[in-house]
């Protein structure tokens, strides 16, 4: 099969990293109605499987992370309200699931960052970006309506006011000013990129996964309405810290003065 032809999202474990990468290079890695679903399939996987402690998502080639939706299958996939439907529920599933993964997960981000791109980049935990990379939500260049999960994502990120400007001028932008507005956490030179992000990764994951994980957890509960906020599970994910063998590895290991080994329990 050629590159042109593959159309596909990829799960690969290196170490404690999980590595899930869009091969759809001939349309700058724009998101299929399976590369969609693919992405449900990687997050499950690695959700499942305890020797990954950090996932990054990252585009093929160097041209783009995700440029968008792919709308050559669109007249056959889209092109009615119930398969309109349906497609998104497919992309729904996949943001959601990256969402709530309770792994750190970190968009790695390479050229065209563009709709969809943003939405996938939205639900990662933290976003690194190459120098020239450029980043859009052209929504209103195609009368698109958006849904309010993608619209909060993006004020929740960068606040109110740049989520407004992004979405009116539907103009594209670069890195340093995705940096400005909050929406990358940092922004490396392009050759640097993903050693940068093997590095950082390797960091996270050296922590106690319970310990981050609790945090994902307790970061999630604060973005919510204190109404809806479950004040039981904050409590249990960190008494569960405390409970665990992390917690004496983590003691002993600071009094004999070396790196701790943390499993997990």
């Amino acid at each position: 099969m050629t590159a042109a032809a593959v159309k596909t999202t990829i799960a690969q474990k290196d170490g404690a990293i999980g590595w899930i990468t869009f091969e759809n290079q001939a349309r700058r890695n724009a998101m299929s109605l399976a590369m969609w679903q693919g992405l449900a399939d990687a997050v499950t996987e690695f959700a499942a499987d305890p020797e990954v402690r950090v996932i990054v998502l990252k585009g093929a080639g160097d041209k783009a992370f995700v440029s968008g939706a792919d709308i050559s299958e669109f007249e056959e996939k889209r092109s009615s309200a119930e398969t309109v439907r349906a497609y998104d529920e497919v992309a729904h599933a996949a943001t959601e699931a990256l969402s709530e993964v309770n792994k750190p997960t970190i968009a790695m981000i390479r050229g065209y960052c563009v709709g969809g791109g943003v939405s996938i980049a939205l639900s990662c935990d933290m976003r690194i970006a190459s120098q020239g990379s450029i980043f859009a939500v052209p929504a209103a260049r195609l009368g698109l309506g958006y849904a309010f999960e993608g619209v909060r994502k993006l004020v929740d990120v960068v606040g109110p006011s740049f989520a407004r400007e992004i979405f009116y001028t539907a103009r594209q932008f670069s890195g340093e000013e995705a940096v400005t507005m909050g929406l990358l956490n940092r922004l490396v030179p392009a050759d640097g990129l993903e050693s940068y992000v093997r590095d950082y990764a390797a960091t996270i994951a050296a922590n106690a996964p319970l310990t981050v994980g609790s945090i994902k957890t307790l970061v999630a509960q604060a973005l919510k309405d204190e109404s809806e906020r479950d004040a039981q599970l904050c409590r249990d994910v960190v008494a569960r810290c405390f409970a665990s063998a992390d917690y004496v590895e983590g003691r002993t290991a600071f009094m004999e003065k070396r790196k701790p080994k943390f499993q997990g329990r």
